[in-house]
């Protein structure tokens, strides 16, 4: 049986190993309880291909939110590919262009816009490609619209490693 490329960035995710150009053919001989693995390049497209997920929710409390994580925070690679998914909920108020909240993103050592990252969110999911910063460091997510009294609270930790 052959496992799927995408299967195979999974485990390797999983394992914390980097197997940049390898796609893994499994046979699983159940009677004799043995595991053969065998691995065949992956075309450059396929791993080229695959932007880095990051799901967020940025909801009606006025808080961005990350499933699984108390205190939201983002860490990615400088200059790396990314598809940020985003879940935006109705604040208590909004723009008039109906943006009800905003996604910018700031240095933190002098808390300038980095160009690019500059979102604003409407109501339901939405979902930007952008480009990790090339400069590796902290960074901080704000919220530019004024969503509520509790807007100010609107912010989280982004972290670009080099």
């Amino acid at each position: 049986m052959t496992i799927s490329p995408r299967f195979c960035r999974t485990l390797v995710k999983i394992a914390g190993v980097k197997i940049a150009a390898v796609r893994i053919a499994v046979v699983a001989i159940a009677a004799a309880g043995v595991l053969l693995i065998a691995s065949h390049p992956l075309q450059a497209q396929d791993r080229a291909a695959q932007p880095n997920v990051i799901e967020l929710l940025a909801d009606s409390d006025s808080r961005y939110k990350i499933a699984g994580e108390r205190t939201p925070e983002i860490t990615v690679k400088a200059g790396e590919q990314l598809l940020l998914r985003v879940t935006a909920r109705r604040g208590k108020t909004w723009n008039r262009d109906g943006s009800i909240h905003g996604f910018s993103l700031l240095r933190a050592k002098d808390r300038t816009r980095v160009e690019g990252w500059d979102l604003l969110l409407k109501p339901g999911k939405q979902e930007f490609q952008l480009t990790a910063p090339a400069e590796p460091g902290e960074y901080v997510v704000v919220c530019t619209v004024i969503c509520s009294e509790d807007h100010e609270g609107m912010h989280m930790k982004f972290t670009v490693l080099p």
